[in-house]
Formats: structure tokens, C-alpha cells, sequence
């Protein structure tokens, strides 16, 4: 499967702001990013449900937010005041519903389509 398109990454400032996009072109039940930085665990971001629920990182709680647009095929990861443990490398990630697959066991599944990551570098 190809990687699902990502854009937005780059280098910041303290309390800097940066967006990142991520082209999701198959119907899905959810969505979510992902950041992994050097010697850490990869670890979730924020998520989406098809409901427009979302749930987020403590880290980055009041800080990021993930939407959906156009309208819902377009993934977002606004990023304010950007600090230096953010600096990682972000992923985007989405959970395919194919036809009869209902959303609750959809939702229970793994992220089946991902990109290949973008990095975003915050220095002090």
C-alpha cells in the first residue's frame, strides 16, 4: 500500500507554530499522529474518530490541535508554542473501513495506512 502524503514539517523557534498535513484519501473511522524522537518510543499525538472526537497527548494538550477538512479526506496537526521536546519525527495515520466493516469494529482495529513521516526540529 502506498504511504499516505505528508507535508508541513521543518525547523521552529521556541513557541514557534507549525501545520502539518497528511492526505487521507480512503474512508476510515480514525485518525491519529504519531511522534517518535531519537532513543524514545513512538507515541500518539492525538486521534480523531469519525465523529469528530479527538483525544490528546498530555504533552501536548492545549497546544496541538487534529482536525479533519474537505471534509474529511485532509488530516491536520496544528502545533503552537512548539517546544524542544517536540522535536521528533511525526506520522500520520489512518484506519481504512472498507464496505460492511462497521465504525465500532473498525475503531478497534490497528492504523492501517500511515506516512512516511515528516520531521519538525524545535531549537531554543
Amino acid at each position: 500500500q502506498m504511504p499516505l502524503a505528508q507535508s508541513g514539517g521543518g525547523s521552529v523557534q521556541v513557541g514557534g507554530s507549525l501545520r502539518l498535513t497528511c492526505e487521507t484519501p480512503w474512508k476510515s473511522c480514525s485518525w491519529a499522529w504519531f511522534r517518535q524522537a531519537p532513543g524514545k518510543e513512538r507515541e500518539v499525538v492525538a486521534t480523531i474518530d469519525d465523529d469528530g472526537i479527538t483525544n490528546y497527548a498530555d504533552s501536548v494538550e492545549g497546544r496541538f490541535t487534529i482536525s479533519l477538512h474537505n471534509p474529511k479526506n485532509t488530516l491536520y496537526l496544528d502545533m503552537n508554542n512548539l517546544q524542544p521536546d517536540d522535536t521528533a519525527m511525526y506520522y500520520c495515520a489512518a484506519k481504512p473501513q472498507p464496505p460492511l466493516l462497521s465504525t465500532a469494529a473498525c475503531r478497534n482495529r490497528s492504523y492501517g495506512a500511515w506516512g512516511q513521516g515528516t520531521q519538525v526540529t524545535v531549537s531554543s
